[in-house]
Order: C-alpha cells, then structure tokens, then sequence
C-alpha cells in the first residue's frame, strides 16, 4: 500500500523536475511553465499572442532540429511520423540538415514514468532566419505501458498525437489573422 501512495507523489514530483529541466533548454523561463507567450526580448505584454507568420501558409517551411532529451530510436520514429503528417497535412518540411527554410523547430521532449504509465512532455519552439522565437506550443501525451526507462514505455500511439498536434499547431500558427 504504500507503495502506490509514494509513486503519485514521485511522479507529480518529476514532471515538475520535467518542467523545470525543459524551462532550462531555452535560457528562459516559458511563461506560465509552457505556453504561447511572446519571444524573450518581445516587449509585448505576456497576454499578447505571438507575432504572426512573415510569410504566405503555402510559401512557409520548417526545418526541424534534433530533438533535445529523446533517445535516438523515439526520436528517429517522431521526425519520421511528424514527416508523414505533415505530407498528409500539407505543410512542407525540409529534411536536409542545414537546408534553408522559412522557420527552424526545435523541440524538447522529457519523458517520466510511475508503475502504470509512462507520459511525455514536449514544447517547440519556432524560429525565424535570424534566430528570433516566434511561437511556442507545448503538451503532453501518456503512455499506458510503462518499465524502469519512461522512454521504453512510449507507445507508438502516443508519438503518433505529438505528430498530429505538432502539425495542427504549427498549421494553426500559420494560419491565423495578423493581430
């Protein structure tokens, strides 16, 4: 019994430590732990939204960093399903490392697991050609499968959300009315 009342406690207390690590990747910390607000330096207030799209949806593409904090094989089948999505969806991803494109994602994943599921947490960050944040978006998926390693505990089902909504919100993104 006691057991199962440490592990709920042990988990809240490493997706908070999650948090905190993925607040860490960027030198700042995101407002509100993750979300949309403004870029650091932006002068806008923390309610405003983030500045919209430079270029037409059609015209945009997105070159995608390593990911930081994901083992290579989960990270390998998250580009790869991110890619089929993205095909599927219309949004144009450049694959070549180093290529040029319109916006650069980079993402941070952290994964944590107790004795009945695993969960992972993602944010991405867009970039443009001069390495100014411009969006962010961020959530997280959970896993019902789970062992000692979280990241092992990571079903395809879950990766296969992260994909979709990594999709969505940058669709989303590109999409909006200027403010």
């Amino acid at each position: 019994m006691t057991e199962r009342r440490f592990f709920p406690s042990l988990r809240a207390a490493a997706l908070f430590a999650g948090f905190l690590a993925l607040a860490g990747c960027s030198g700042t910390v995101p407002p509100a732990l993750v979300g949309d607000g403004p870029a650091p330096g932006n002068s806008a207030s923390q309610t405003s939204r983030p500045p919209a799209p430079s270029v037409p949806a059609s015209q945009a593409t997105f070159a995608f960093e390593p990911f930081v904090g994901v083992p290579g094989n989960t990270a390998d089948s998250l580009s790869r399903r991110i890619g089929e999505e993205a095909k599927a969806q219309g949004l144009t991803i450049v694959r070549r490392i180093g290529a040029p494109a319109t916006y650069r994602v980079k993402g941070h994943l952290s994964a944590v697991g107790d004795n009945s599921s695993s969960t992972i947490i993602y944010v991405f960050d867009v970039y443009d050609a001069n390495g100014n944040r411009l969006h962010r978006f961020s959530g997280q998926e959970t896993s019902s499968k789970t062992s000692g390693d979280p990241w092992t505990g990571v079903e395809g089902d879950a990766l296969d959300l992260i994909a979709k909504r990594t999709v969505m919100a940058l669709q989303s993104w590109l999409t909006r009315a200027p403010d």
